[in-house]
C-alpha cells in the first residue's frame, strides 16, 4: 500500500493559520522596529514632546498598538520627558529667542504639552528672564538701530507691533516703552 506525501486537509489548514500568525506577529515586530528606528532619527533631531512624536508616527502610517508600544519603550528609555522638554522649549524662547509668555505657551499647547507643564515650564525659564528685562533688551535693540535719541510716535507703534507679535502684553510693552522715554529726556 503506498501512502501519500502530500499533506492533508487539515494540517495545511492548521500550518497556514500558525504562519500566518506568525507573519502577523514579525509584522508587528518589524512595524515596532521601524516606529523605534523612526522616533530615534526624530529625537536625534531636537526634543519632541509625546502627542507631537505620536502625531509624527502616525503620519508615517504605523498602527496605534504600534505607535503606544514605541512611546511606552522610549518613555522606559527616558527618551520622551513631556515635562523636560517642556522647560528647554520654554528656555529656549524665553532666553535665546526672547520671546513672551503668551507665545511661549500656544508653542507648548500647539506640541501637544498639558497646562500644569506649561506653567511650570515658563515659570521656570522666567525665573531666568523676567518678561520686563526681556522688552527692555528687545527696545534696547531696535533703538540702537535707528540711532535716535527718542523714539517718535511712529516708531513706538513698530516697536509696539513688533513686540506683541513676539507674545508680550500690550500693559507691559507700554510701560517699558514709557521708561525708555523718561531714560532718553532725562
Amino acid at each position: 500500500m503506498r501512502t501519500s506525501c502530500r499533506p492533508s486537509k487539515t494540517t495545511s489548514a492548521i500550518s497556514w493559520a500558525l504562519s500566518s500568525k506568525i507573519r502577523k506577529n514579525n509584522v508587528k515586530v518589524l512595524d515596532l522596529a521601524a516606529a523605534l528606528q523612526k522616533a530615534y532619527r526624530l529625537l536625534s533631531l531636537r526634543p519632541h514632546s509625546e502627542k507631537e512624536l505620536e502625531k509624527k508616527l502616525r503620519e508615517k502610517g504605523f498602527p496605534a498598538a504600534v505607535i503606544k508600544e514605541a512611546l511606552e519603550k522610549l518613555h522606559d528609555l527616558k527618551y520622551l520627558n513631556d515635562a523636560s522638554f517642556a522647560n528647554s522649549w520654554a528656555r529656549n524662547l524665553a532666553v535665546n529667542k526672547l520671546q513672551g509668555n503668551r507665545k511661549i505657551i500656544a508653542g507648548l499647547r500647539e506640541k501637544g504639552v498639558q497646562g500644569r507643564l506649561i506653567d511650570d515650564a515658563v515659570a521656570s525659564a522666567r525665573r531666568e528672564l523676567p518678561e520686563e528685562e526681556a522688552i527692555g533688551i528687545l527696545i534696547k535693540k531696535k533703538a540702537a538701530k535707528k540711532k535716535r535719541t527718542a523714539p517718535d510716535v511712529k516708531e513706538k507703534h513698530r516697536i509696539f507691533q513688533s513686540l506683541m507679535g513676539r507674545g508680550f502684553p500690550p500693559g507691559l510693552i507700554l510701560n517699558k516703552l514709557g521708561e525708555r522715554e523718561e531714560d532718553i529726556d532725562g
